[in-house]
């Protein structure tokens, strides 16, 4: 094992750079600060699209983008089983897909059948490398050890003996919510409510470090996304603060933080950020001439459903459903959806006569306005792997059209966008998932897609789309071994698993 440093990957959920920025500014956030202090900072490390946390953390621990790990979305349509896949967008969609189904779906069937086999884990890849591995609560945890369900206290007993009755395979060392956990520790979180997840996190932490039970350890810290999507991206202060607290506890666990750094290298990173929401619309019933599947897995009246609507957040995807209909029914969604106040964007994958993809279309606004403000004048892009254009991490793209649809232009020859990062290679990961919709749209600033359960968060923050205000998150480096070198602009959420597999001496 090269690493000579035990390795801390925490992810806090949602945090954006500037509120990280002001935390420690303000002292909020000594802990931060002072790995920040030590190590590297990376305020534009770009995450996945949707940039939502399911996809996100599926890119996180597979280093690889959804083409490739193929979690499309928090809500999507499952075409082999012919169903709607809810993770768990609100209480209220949970409902109207079944509570037993949605939580099936994201304790087991997330890491076991949807998640790819290949790219193997983080998780994995250490575990066959003989690392001692570790994860608290964590949406993406799947590794070499069998995990039973927990039945130490009496909520997991009754999880255990309804719902979660069957294992699943995970770190050496796993503790999610108090469904499982690999060993007796004193932390409890009432199965994972929000507002407690952190001091789980934080508790189980802590006894990992104290009881030197891990060489890597994926630390989650989710609750400043719960707080943010309720009371805005401003309350961020308060939460970065809270789980400054809980990184402050493992550190004191390992004699201090300047001892805790001594012996312990830190990756602390979000998945994506969050942006303000001032207004919502349901897609779903937008789209309802176009004949939308429910959740009940009919359509409305007598009519047969043609198009399954899935939003996720400040991101959608529209599915045909009969895969003849395709080309016919595209064009339609695509014009209804860009007909739609809060629709920023529409983007689909254009297939040669083989069905293998072509080139991707993104249409929207001229100029990078809105629809609205532009008196509905509408530019389009097509673009493609290869060609004389770089982006900023070094691929080539043939690109024609028009740039301005994601505020972009050509400088020197390369690809540059403030508004829309990595705009054509997060889409293009989207296009050819092939779990994603035909067409998948983004929203305008300010905008969000209510969930089936007909929740939003106005007033709140969100996220999901293509834009920087969701898409930028802060990346903090301190002590790895091997080559974390990128040129600004060019880091993504996909490298943090190649650092890791370095810093333990593993090929990326």
């Amino acid at each position: 094992m090269a690493g000579s440093r035990k390795l801390i990957l925490c992810v806090i959920d949602a945090m954006a750079p500037s509120m990280l920025e002001r935390a420690v500014r303000e002292g909020a956030a000594p802990v931060l600060g002072a790995i920040m202090e030590r190590g590297e900072y990376v305020s534009d490390c770009v995450a996945a699209f949707p940039s939502v946390t399911p996809v996100c953390a599926a890119s996180i621990v597979t280093g690889a983008s959804q083409d490739e790990h193929l979690i499309p979305g928090m809500n999507w349509y499952h075409r082999g089983e012919g169903r709607y896949v809810e993770y768990g967008s609100s209480f209220r969609a949970s409902q109207r897909f079944g509570i037993a189904r949605q939580l099936t779906d994201t304790v087991y069937n997330m890491n076991r059948s949807h998640l790819a086999p290949h790219p193997e884990t983080i998780f994995e890849r250490l575990d066959d490398a003989g690392v001692r591995t570790a994860g608290t609560t964590y949406l993406m945890y799947r590794g070499r050890f069998r995990h039973e369900p927990h039945r130490e206290t009496t909520l997991s007993k009754i999880a255990a003996s309804t719902l979660m009755r069957h294992p699943v395979m995970g770190p050496k060392e796993l503790f999610y919510a108090d469904v499982f956990a690999s060993r007796r520790t004193p932390c409890r979180t009432v199965l994972g409510m929000p507002g407690v997840r952190d001091r789980h996190s934080g508790c189980v932490g802590a006894h990992l470090v104290e009881n030197d039970l891990f060489d890597f350890m994926l630390l989650s810290l989710p609750d400043n996304d719960w707080l943010s999507h309720k009371q805005g991206v401003e309350a961020q202060l308060r939460s970065i603060a809270a789980a400054d607290l809980q990184l402050a506890r493992v550190a004191e666990a390992g004699g201090g933080l300047d001892a805790f750094l001594d012996e312990h290298a830190m990756i602390v990173m979000a998945d994506h950020s969050q942006a303000p929401v001032r207004q919502a619309r349901s897609l779903h019933e937008d789209l309802s001439g176009l004949d939308v599947l429910g959740p009940n897995g009919r359509g409305s009246g007598d009519r047969r459903p043609r198009i399954a609507v899935c939003p996720s957040q400040r991101a959608a995807m529209v599915y045909v459903l009969e895969r003849e209909e395709r080309d016919a029914v595209r064009p339609a969604i695509v014009r209804d959806c860009l007909s739609l106040d809060g629709v920023e964007i529409a983007m689909w994958l254009e297939r040669d006569a083989h069905g293998a993809p072509r080139e991707g279309a993104i249409r929207g606004a001229t100029g990078g306005g809105t629809l609205g403000a532009t008196g509905g004048a509408t530019g389009e892009l097509r673009f493609a792997p290869g060609g004389d254009v770089l982006d900023a991490r070094g691929r080539s793209w043939s690109v024609e059209g028009d740039l301005s649809v994601v505020g972009a232009r050509l400088e020197d020859g390369e690809l540059r966008s403030e508004s829309h990062p990595d705009a054509l290679g997060r889409a293009f990961a989207a296009l050819t998932c092939s779990t994603s919709g035909d067409v998948l749209v983004s929203a305008e600033d300010g905008w969000e897609f209510a969930d089936w359960g007909g929740q939003a968060h106005v007033g709140g923050g969100s996220h999901g789309s293509l834009r920087c205000e969701d898409s930028l998150a802060p990346l903090i480096l301190c002590g790895l071994d091997g080559d974390a070198s990128r040129p600004p602009g060019a880091w993504s959420i996909d490298d943090v698993a190649p650092l890791i597999a370095a810093h333990f001496g593993l090929d990326a």
